[in-house]
């Protein structure tokens, strides 16, 4: 049987330190690690390497990880961990907004930063895996089957939606969140339920976290000419998908 490779973590910060202390505790969780000190060099390494997630630093010379973050979703839907020292929830949404998949507050706990790392890459691996039913907790549908409603083509398999055959340039978590609503038209998703489908039970973040990316979401869909409104608000409720 063939070993299995390591998933490889890219850990962008300019604090020697401090990606010494993650990478040592990536790799003692079963992790390969690359590294960058700016944001120049963590492009340059991202596109070299093709890392399985990024734990992005939000204060960084030459390009900020607000630009960083940006630049990366252009070219690719790779899950991206934010870390940040600032406490203003403006700077974490703008993060999330641009396409950053989680966040952690410094400073943190090693162990926490490694929780988080897990709990996304163990659902981007159970997306790739797993056949049967609605998505619980990181499981895509069975079989390939997809989704259509309307112009929007929903397809599993290749972790991709479309709308009259154009594809949108989603993140891994707005296409789980889109996957997730469309699997049960009509049904009303609470802000909770959504966090524990799309995030998983060991998240830290909060309901918020819900409305950023389905905010962003909308747009993309609007923006890629998917008339009308497919996902629905239930005013102090949740969402749901348009049946």
């Amino acid at each position: 049987m063939a070993e299995k490779v390591p998933e490889k973590v890219l850990v962008v910060d300019d604090e020697p330190s401090l990606v010494e202390l993650v990478t040592y505790n990536l790799k003692r969780a079963g992790y390969e690690t690359v590294t960058a000190g700016d944001g120049e060099e963590a492009l340059q390494v991202a596109e070299r390497e093709n890392p399985d997630l990024v734990v992005l630093d939000l204060m960084l010379p030459k390009l900020d990880g607000f630009e960083v973050c940006k630049a990366l979703r252009q070219v690719s839907a790779v899950p991206i961990v934010m870390l940040t020292a600032r406490t203003d929830e403006v700077d974490r949404v703008v993060g999330l907004e641009l396409g950053a998949d989680d966040y952690v507050l410094k400073p943190f706990s090693p162990r926490e930063l490694v929780a988080r790392v897990k709990a996304i890459l163990r659902r981007a691996a159970l997306d790739r895996q797993t056949a049967g039913g609605a998505p619980e907790r990181g499981a895509t549908a069975a079989g390939g089957r997809s989704i259509a409603a309307g112009p929007l083509l929903i397809d599993p398999d290749k972790h991709r939606a479309t709308v009259a055959g154009q594809a949108l340039p989603l993140t891994y978590t707005e296409f789980k969140i889109l996957w997730t609503l469309a699997s049960s038209p009509g049904r009303v998703f609470e802000r909770d339920a959504l966090l524990t489908r799309v995030w998983g039970e060991d998240f830290f973040g909060d309901a918020r976290t819900v409305d950023v990316h389905v905010r962003h979401l909308r747009q993309k869909l609007q923006e890629g000419g998917a008339e009308g409104e497919f996902i629905e608000t239930v005013r102090g409720v949740g969402y749901r998908f348009r049946e």
